[in-house]
């Protein structure tokens, strides 16, 4: 059951995500604003949840709207939280080590693949 309640909360968040990419195509400019948008509108929404504490109050509605809905509108608020999380358990260096294996690690693997494939 908790795989069918994660995929239609990410089935619902997905949908949210191309929605945003639609409004805001023409908006951009060359900046990503519906992808910024995404990660901030997912960050916002599974901070609030994190710190309501519906992860143990809630297991269902935690796998819905946390795992599912913000998963699938941005994987950045998972990393978000996660890194959070590091910084509240005072684990500085796995937190900092998270944080700049991510976005270098990422970005490097997105241009290295994107360079080969070309």
């Amino acid at each position: 059951m908790n795989w069918l309640i994660v995929f239609l909360g990410g089935g619902v968040g997905a949908v949210s995500r191309y929605g945003l990419g639609i409004v805001f195509k023409g908006m951009s400019k060359g900046f990503p604003w519906a992808t910024l948008i995404a990660n901030i509108i997912a960050c916002l929404l599974i901070g609030a949840l994190f710190a309501t504490q519906l992860r143990t109050m809630n297991k269902s509605l935690w796998l819905l709207l946390a795992v599912g809905f913000c998963g699938g509108l941005s994987t950045f608020s998972a990393f978000s939280l996660e890194t959070v999380e590091l910084f509240q358990q005072a684990d500085y260096r796995n937190a900092v080590l998270n944080i700049v294996i991510s976005v270098v690690g990422c970005l490097l693997c997105t241009y290295g693949v994107s360079r080969l494939i070309a």
